[in-house]
């Protein structure tokens, strides 16, 4: 069993930045790789990124390529997503996601443990 808790959530304004984190619990964390997706109203949940479980390699989806950022501390077991140049159509709900087959992934329903979501909302 992997337990996922999202925080760093909340209202910024467009150009504004967020670190959302992801703390991790219950199996050894640098044994599994960890995604980003997010999920705005009436739309299907997007893959956001991957960090492989070492943390040397990434990679985002192109929506937000150049703007966010994923990186991980296993000595704290927690994966961050860093957000910069936010605009308002990255407003939704940003859920972290562990796959413990370690792939680099983009499906979600490859991802076995998923967090309940932190709220990110940016206004005009």
């Amino acid at each position: 069993q992997v337990q996922l808790v999202e925080s760093g959530g909340g209202l910024v304004q467009a150009g504004g930045s967020l670190r959302l984190s992801c703390a991790a619990s219950g199996r050894t964390f640098s044994s599994y790789a960890m995604g980003w997706f997010r999920q705005a109203p009436a739309k299907e949940r997007e893959f956001v990124g991957v960090i492989t479980r070492t943390g040397s390699y990434t990679y985002v989806a192109d929506s937000v390529k150049g703007r966010f950022t994923i990186s991980r501390d296993n000595a704290k077991n927690t994966v961050y997503l860093q957000m910069n140049s936010l605009k308002p159509e990255d407003t939704a709900v940003y859920y972290c996601a562990a796959d413990l087959e370690a792939r680099t992934v983009a499906t979600a329903s490859l991802y076995e443990y998923w967090g309940q979501g932190t709220q990110v909302t940016v206004s005009s």
